[in-house]
């Protein structure tokens, strides 16, 4: 290994794994994609087989973003979403097959990370970052360090803002992932009479035209994630809220459209830009953070830089 150790980087989503390997300035020396072996066995053998072959000699550490619920002290899964892993030691377990230090967190963290170290929060200490697709994820630093709180604290799709609304997964009603979701979009633009094909790019242009619908449709999906990003500007006072996902830069767009509001809250709202690498990148980092002590508390968000 050089003086200047690399990390594998691995993003699980719910159809999709992607592995990378990361230097010390974020960027991808090499890519492998390929679809999520369903099954907790085979989903970890399939994982071990990937990181052997795609280990390098510089290759010091693995990096590992989940959905779901994460416990990262412990590189525990609590619950994967649609995938059966929940109650599932991945760090211990891939650590002991590969022989180096894992790090495994939540996929919304990991893309914190690297939206932080070397994408559109650069140099900022303090980011709530939502990210928007299917649902709604989230993670939040403060003063450079990814928030955990006990274990799971993230989960801002769960934000309350429209108390007694639609049922959420959750059991509760009225998160803003009922609101402001694609899912959500999907029914709003189904409940205004327009076309199920409808994207949300049409919705921007009709609304520029002067379409009232279209506008209302948009409204109705920005306004509720705005009370979800002031709430969070209240508690924390961040530098930065981001939004990523797929539809994170129609959500900023979204949101600009929207009447300027009387309050006490202001924030820099910005797209995130690292799109789909953004996962790699921060498990990459992040492992990156835990070469010397695999033990050690999660890393500062920019572990080497």
């Amino acid at each position: 290994m050089t003086s200047k150790p690399t990390a594998l980087g691995v993003d699980v989503g719910g159809t999709n794994l992607r592995v990378a390997e990361i230097d010390g300035a974020g960027r991808i020396r090499s890519r492998h994609a390929e679809r999520v072996t369903r099954g907790r066995e085979a989903f970890l053998a399939r994982l071990v087989d990937i990181v052997a072959a795609r280990r390098g000699p510089d290759v010091g550490a693995i990096g590992v973003g989940m959905p779901g619920r994460i416990d990262a002290a412990a590189g525990l899964i609590l619950s994967a979403g649609y995938l059966d892993l929940g109650g599932l030691p991945l760090a211990g377990l891939l650590g002991t097959a590969s022989h180096l230090p894992v790090v495994v967190d939540n996929d919304c963290t990991m893309a914190l990370i690297a939206e932080c170290a070397v994408g559109a929060a650069r140099g900022a200490a303090n980011v709530v970052m939502f990210t928007i697709g299917t649902g709604i994820g989230g993670a939040i630093a403060q003063n450079g360090r990814p928030v955990h709180g006990r274990a799971t604290a993230g989960q801002l799709g769960h934000i309350t803002v429209r108390p007694g609304g639609e049922l959420c997964n959750c059991g509760r009603r009225g998160c803003v992932e009922t609101t402001s979701s694609g899912t959500a979009l999907g029914r709003h633009i189904r409940q205004a009479g327009l076309a199920s094909d409808t994207r949300v790019d049409d919705l921007f242009a009709a609304a520029d035209a002067g379409n009232t619908v279209a506008e209302a449709v948009l409204s109705a999906w920005a306004a509720p994630m705005r009370d979800a990003a002031t709430s969070m500007a209240a508690a924390f006072d961040p530098d930065v809220v981001l939004f990523g996902g797929g539809l994170g830069a129609a959500m900023v767009r979204a949101l600009k459209r929207l009447p300027a509001e009387d309050s006490w809250y202001r924030y820099d709202i910005r797209a995130a830009e690292l799109g789909d690498d953004a996962g790699v990148i921060g498990a990459g980092l992040c492992a990156l953070g835990r070469i010397e002590d695999a033990a050690s508390a999660p890393p500062a968000l920019i572990p080497i830089l």
